[in-house]
């Protein structure tokens, strides 16, 4: 044995705090913006998409912590995770019409490749 110790990380970095989670969110969020910049299939930018919404959903619950809670502030605390429930709604119904825009679209053009995607250019 050299004498080594191993400390657990939790004495390295301190506690988990509301600012941890925000750079996961903050993260999650730029990963997102950065794969809708990138792909150019149509279901890469809609991963795109679905990370930005799961970032904005990080934030929201890291925010309605009870750290962040006014002393004597009237509220259930479950503000954050309401609202991350209906962006999760709204994720799975924006999923759904997008996979059918783009099924429609690989139908009509045997790509999915955004780029081929000028039928409107008059």
């Amino acid at each position: 044995m050299t004498g080594l110790t191993v400390l657990p990380l939790a004495t390295l970095v301190g506690p988990v705090s509301v600012a941890h989670y925000l750079v996961v969110g903050a993260v999650l969020f730029v990963a997102g913006v950065a794969c809708m910049a990138v792909k150019r299939n149509a279901l890469g930018v809609l991963m795109g998409i679905e990370l930005v919404l799961n970032g904005a959903n990080v934030n929201f619950v890291a925010f309605a912590s009870p750290y962040l809670q006014a002393d004597g502030a009237r509220s259930l605390g479950l503000d954050g995770q309401i609202i991350a429930l209906f962006v999760i709604l709204l994720a799975a119904a924006e999923a759904a019409v997008a996979l059918a825009i783009t099924l429609n679209f690989y139908n009509n053009h045997a790509t999915v490749d955004v780029d081929r995607a000028d039928d409107l250019k008059g």
